[in-house]
């Protein structure tokens, strides 16, 4: 196992355990909330992550019992519209966002408690969500008269539609994981008695399957929102890699064999 960690009151930590990164926010003075600093480390470690052979899966969660309370109001400014000094402004939460949308690894978000405003923004970067039942989500920005970072947004409308994106910002509602989920907010809802079980089993099957297969399909479902010329070379790049691929013999033998597969492919560099 391997721990990253600081003295700082917020901060993120990781560690790897049997090809798993397990990522957690953790600032609970105040809720898990994402400082400027914090935003930056997120930066900072998903490239590292993606570039560890040791990795395979990277899970993100919070620490205690609340998921995210979202950026830090008292550094609300520096963590949104942090002043260049050529008069520029960086928004750090819309980066560490990309970090993780940017993971070539699958990536999974396990919601507990609150998960607000900022704190859906990153988890939503993850492949997909899984919320203890007694999660509650909500996007505030309209309560405290701020606008809701532009890549927040766009993946908002993609997962719920124009009607219902609106409906969740402009009331500013908070929703119980049941609520979200129908909303398509997150994947999946978890009973709150085996919610740590449950994720387990679910980080289990991830790693049993073929790294090939979840690494191209991950890929190939990002690229429908890309430009249709883009599309279809990332397709012809994985269609044509298949057959290379050790992955598609095992699979087939193991099927035919009824067997366990023990898949081999690893990405490159």
């Amino acid at each position: 196992m391997t721990t990253v960690s600081d003295v700082r009151a917020g901060r993120m930590a990781v560690s790897i355990t049997d090809g798993v990164a397990t990522v957690e926010i953790s600032n609970l003075a105040q809720r898990n909330a994402l400082t400027r600093d914090m935003c930056l480390e997120i930066q900072e470690l998903m490239p590292r992550l993606d570039a560890d052979p040791d990795v395979a899966l990277v899970v993100l969660r919070g620490a205690g019992d609340t998921f995210c309370a979202g950026a830090s109001i008292s550094e609300l400014s520096s963590v949104l519209v942090d002043s260049q000094p050529d008069g520029t402004s960086v928004d750090h939460l819309s980066g560490a966002d990309a970090a993780i949308a940017s993971l070539s690894k699958p990536s999974v978000a396990l919601v507990d408690g609150a998960c607000m405003g900022g704190g859906w923004q990153i988890a939503s970067a993850c492949d997909f969500i899984i919320a203890n039942e007694r999660a509650v989500i909500g996007l505030t920005p309209a309560k405290i008269g701020i606008i809701y970072p532009r890549p927040g947004i766009e993946r908002l409308v993609r997962l719920v539609g124009h009607a219902n994106a609106k409906y969740i910002l402009l009331t500013g509602l908070t929703f119980s994981a049941t609520e979200a989920r129908a909303l398509g907010l997150v994947a999946d809802v978890v009973p709150s008695e085996s919610f740590e079980e449950k994720c387990a089993a679910l980080v289990s099957t991830l790693r049993s399957r073929s790294r090939f297969s979840m690494h191209s399909m991950k890929r190939l479902v990002d690229a429908t929102d890309a430009a249709p010329s883009d599309a279809d070379q990332e397709w012809a790049d994985a269609w044509a890699a298949m057959p290379d691929s050790p992955d598609m013999g095992i699979g087939i033998s193991a099927f035919l064999n009824r067997e366990r597969p023990e898949f081999t492919w690893r990405p490159v560099g």
